[in-house]
């Protein structure tokens, strides 16, 4: 069975950072431990109950999308085995596949988000003014439609708690300069490309996802944090997708649609979840895997 882990306790460590779902540790002034805990966030919310398995799944998979695509962008693995790292006392087994030995990178305060598809925030905006991220669209799209071609559409990294915002190209190249505004572009699109195209082959279409990059010190670009997850990504199924409406998906899109039904304000703290939406997230995020990655977890 898949271990449960809602927050990680690693007391002899240096604890950097407890993001939405990653809890980062110091190692040393190169490297980092990046463990994937359970937690799900929402709307920017972390919400009270743990998905079993969800940090083992998350991470299993960005392992196997960071392999597979090594020849196109380098990535903030190293490589190295986790259980020497883990202090003494520290059950091994509760870590070992939802934990990552990193390097230590500079992270671009950019959200860099490709679409293939019209959906989420992308067919919100399109839907107020004809554009996402100040890219024109064809008229007359509906709600899933397929674009003419995949598109760049970064946003603001929020603080937890906060909301990210859709900016515009410009934007990104005012905050982090040209060039390496242009890098981000192209690897998101390229990335994008080819994973949706190793997906399509195995039934899934991959909608829209999202990648974050970080530099090291002499200003190379890497991909880092997680990779095409269902955490980061809209997967749908393609023997059921039809566009006019949002597809059943393998991805968190299952918890927020479930939200939506709720009286709300999308701020924390967020509603508990019925064991209902918790188990067929876990079966959506662990069928992700399988049909990706052909991993199962035991």
């Amino acid at each position: 069975m898949p271990t449960i882990l809602h927050q990680s306790n690693l007391p002899e460590l240096t604890l950097l950072h407890r993001g939405k779902v990653r809890d980062v540790y110091a190692l040393s002034p190169e490297e980092l431990l990046i463990v994937a805990s359970d937690r799900l966030s929402a709307f920017d919310v972390v919400l009270p109950d743990p998905i079993p398995g969800k940090g083992e799944i998350l991470t299993q998979l960005s392992n196997f999308w960071f392999a597979k695509t090594a020849a196109l962008m380098p990535n903030h693995l190293t490589g190295k085995p986790v259980a020497p790292v883990l202090p003494a006392g520290v059950e091994a087994g509760l870590y070992a596949k939802r934990s990552v030995i990193a390097r230590r990178l500079k992270p671009l305060p950019v959200e860099a988000i490709a679409r293939g598809y019209l959906i989420g925030s992308g067919w919100k905006d399109y839907q107020a003014g004809g554009t996402v991220c100040g890219i024109r669209l064809p008229a007359g799209l509906r709600q899933a439609d397929r674009l003419p071609e995949p598109i760049f559409t970064p946003s603001t990294k929020a603080k937890l708690g906060d909301h990210d915002e859709n900016v515009s190209f410009d934007h990104i190249v005012a905050t982090i300069g040209a060039d390496l505004a242009e890098q981000v572009r192209a690897a998101t699109l390229n990335l994008y490309r080819y994973a949706a195209a190793y997906a399509a082959e195995r039934g899934i279409v991959i909608a829209d996802t999202k990648f974050e990059f970080g530099t090291d010190a002499e200003g190379r670009l890497f991909v880092m944090d997680e990779m095409l997850t269902p955490d980061s990504s809209r997967f749908w199924p393609a023997d059921q997708y039809q566009p006019g409406s949002s597809p059943p998906s393998y991805d968190k899109q299952y918890v927020r649609d479930y939200l939506e039904t709720l009286d709300w304000n999308k701020r924390a703290p967020g509603p508990i979840l019925p064991r209902a939406i918790i188990e067929g997230t876990a079966a959506r995020y662990a069928e992700a895997l399988q049909k990706l990655a052909g991993v199962v977890l035991d």
